[in-house]
């Protein structure tokens, strides 16, 4: 029963980690290049931030909006 737990710490340290563990080492030698992938997160989140904004305004404009300021019929 032991071999099979230690293949599941081989199989998670070794295979599953690895992309992070060259992570962990090229952040020694240049940082931008280890936080590449965050930088390329936060531009398609700002993107989407813009589309998603850009939406509401058009809604907004065309009056297509449903505005209820209640939020059940019994506290009207």
């Amino acid at each position: 029963m032991r071999s099979f737990f230690e293949a599941i710490q081989w199989f998670f340290e070794t295979i599953m980690f690895a992309p992070h563990n060259f992570l962990r080492h090229l952040e020694l030698s240049s940082w931008f290049a280890a936080n590449t992938i965050n930088w390329c997160f936060m531009i398609v989140c700002a993107g989407f931030t813009y589309y998603w904004c850009k939406q509401l305004k058009l809604h907004k404009d065309n009056n297509d909006e449903f505005q209820d300021t209640t939020a059940h019929s019994f506290l009207k």
